[in-house]
């Protein structure tokens, strides 16, 4: 490689430079460098410095040429080169250059250091949400119960999970459609936070990853539990097991697709009386007041009064009292365990 670029150098500059680079980084690559070893080499070849920002594994990381580690205090520029950790991601790698026009070294730097980051982030911290979808077998694996623990332990190094760290945490998150996922602890998937999830998520506990399984299981649990989140099937659309208390040991008495609870039927019968049913009937059971019921489906309180009135007497209890609430939300969630996944 030395020889190679020797040779450019005498033809392109810019094109010898490039070919050290990339011997650079792949020679701190195979020795497992970490990620300040890997910035401050970026940071001397550059010789401006390196910034690092990964907030989804709270990474933050600044490395002058001289070699030093700094705090990252100060924001961004918008003309430092950069590149983005994942396809289509923010930027997370940057020189502090000022814009002083295209550079094809600075383009190698960052491409080959963001290559070498990235490795190390997915060996230490776990995959960042925007990565591509992992292998499918080793996810299985990780999250099979009976599979031998070396396996299971093999399998999660194959996915960047750093099995040696006994802080390292993750959760089992289970889809309506699409294969299983593992994601970091601390990614919680939540449609109040960069649009609605794609269908229903059911987020296991986070745990160890040799307890994958377990999270698993509950996130397969949790999953029951959501619903599509329109009039017809209103409810939230991400479950998290952590949130649902003793409510779980409601999986073990319904079993899906069984003949539903009477309450169920008297839920179903309401809905084919009234497009406005199930959305009214829900609003009532998760808001803390009827007037903030009647806010939730944007009606005036006494049109509610006169729903509530109505649905009543389809049901066969009333819903404006504490017991018929609560019989209520336990109708309308056996409702959502009794269809299945």
């Amino acid at each position: 490689m030395k020889e190679l670029a020797g040779r450019l150098a005498t033809v392109d500059p810019d094109a010898g430079a490039a070919v050290r680079v990339i011997a650079y980084f792949d020679a701190l690559t195979e020795n497992r460098a970490g990620l300040e070893a890997l910035l401050r080499g970026a940071a001397v070849l550059a010789g401006c410095p390196a910034r690092l920002v990964d907030t989804d594994r709270q990474v933050r990381l600044r490395v002058t040429p001289d070699g030093r580690r700094t705090g990252v205090d100060t924001a961004t520029e918008p003309g430092w080169p950069s590149v983005p950790l994942v396809p289509n991601g923010p930027p997370a790698l940057w020189l502090e250059r000022p814009e002083s026009g295209p550079s094809v070294v600075d383009a190698v730097i960052l491409e080959r250091a963001a290559h070498a980051v990235r490795t190390v982030l997915d060996r230490t911290r776990g995959r960042a949400p925007g990565r591509a979808d992992p292998d499918p077998a080793l996810v299985e694996t990780v999250l099979d119960a009976t599979a031998p623990e070396p396996a299971r332990l093999l399998a999660a190094r194959g996915l960047g999970l750093d099995t040696a760290d006994p802080s390292l945490r993750c959760r089992a998150v289970a889809a309506a459609q699409g294969p299983p996922r593992v994601v970091p602890a601390g990614h919680r998937p939540d449609p109040q936070g960069g649009g609605p999830p794609a269908g229903r998520l059911g987020v296991g506990p986070a745990v160890r990853v040799l307890d994958l399984p377990r999270s698993w299981a509950a996130a397969r649990a949790a999953l029951r539990f959501t619903a599509e989140g329109g009039a017809q099937d209103p409810g939230q659309r991400v479950v998290h097991a952590d949130d649902l208390g003793g409510i779980a040991l409601l999986t073990e008495l319904i079993a899906p697709g069984a003949e539903p609870p009477p309450d169920v039927l008297a839920v179903e019968a309401a809905a084919a009386d009234a497009p406005w049913m199930l959305g009214t009937l829900h609003a009532v059971a998760t808001t803390a007041s009827l007037r903030a019921a009647a806010a939730e489906v944007s009606v005036h309180h006494s049109t509610l009064q006169d729903r509530l009135l109505h649905a009543e007497h389809l049901l066969g209890w009333p819903v404006r009292t504490p017991q018929g609430r609560f019989r209520l939300q336990l109708a309308l969630t056996m409702r959502q365990l009794a269809r299945g996944q």
